[in-house]
């Protein structure tokens, strides 16, 4: 049983405890005002392409690549500074901060999280999750490939992974079993856009808000990852708090 031992809860970041599409909208805005509608599009092709090679969201090599073709731009040079200056801790979700707490009551936080290796890290400084968790951070390129480093680090009975990416928890549900309780946030553009019914396997649970997990006890993830309750196929997703039920 859980109850038994602090279990490790992997954190995700964006669009799970911070609004990483809000973000984007302000940086989006702000490549409008400083460069013109047709720059911001063009920045935007330049992300989406690196992200489709680079495996990642690169916002600082994007930038970098609109600069190749705007060297004389001096607006550019504003725009580092809004991305380093961002407030991010201004982009918490709504109870995300104490849902952190919570779960620190419950078992050990980590941030588990994808993206690059410079503006990912100082984001997750600069809105407090590093200090939160006492320096327990981890960013990799994919992080579920990375499951074997992420165990390494931090041992533990089981982990409770909380993530916005339904097939991305499906992939370490395949790796991990019934190590891992995968819990799915349905925040987001990537919570939006799938169809949780093809997600094979399914998410053990499903919240509509970050917030929700507030309401959780140790016995509400232990519940859900019970042989018994996955003998005739996937768990029903949770789409409420236990305590709403």
């Amino acid at each position: 049983m859980l109850s038994a031992q602090r279990p490790l809860f992997l954190l995700d970041v964006d669009n799970t405890l911070l609004d990483n599409d809000r973000f984007a909208a302000d940086l989006g805005a702000q490549l409008d005002r400083s460069v013109g509608a047709g720059q911001r599009e063009r920045y935007w092709a330049l992300y989406a392409g690196l992200k489709r090679t680079l495996g990642y969201a690169d916002y600082l090599g994007a930038l970098q690549q609109l600069r190749l073709d705007n060297d004389d731009e001096p607006a550019l040079l504003q725009l580092s500074a809004f991305l380093f200056d961002y407030p991010f801790a201004e982009r918490f979700y709504p109870q995300a901060r104490q849902t952190l707490r919570h779960l620190e009551t419950l078992g050990t936080p980590v941030i588990f999280s994808d993206g690059d290796i410079v503006f990912q890290p100082h984001k997750i400084r600069r809105c407090g999750l590093w200090q939160a968790v006492a320096g327990r951070v981890l960013v990799y390129v994919h992080k579920q490939q990375r499951l074997a480093a992420m165990q390494q680090r931090f041992p533990a009975g089981h982990y409770v992974m909380v993530d916005d990416k339904a097939l991305l928890l499906a992939a370490v549900k395949r790796e991990l079993g019934t190590r891992v309780t995968t819990v799915f946030v349905r925040q987001g553009h990537y919570a939006a856009a799938v169809q949780t019914a093809s997600v094979d396997p399914a998410p053990d649970l499903s919240v509509d808000h970050i917030g929700q997990l507030c309401h959780f006890a140790l016995a509400d993830f232990a519940a859900a990852r019970q042989p018994s309750a996955r003998a005739n196929g996937p768990v029903p997703l949770i789409t409420s708090s236990p305590e709403s039920t």
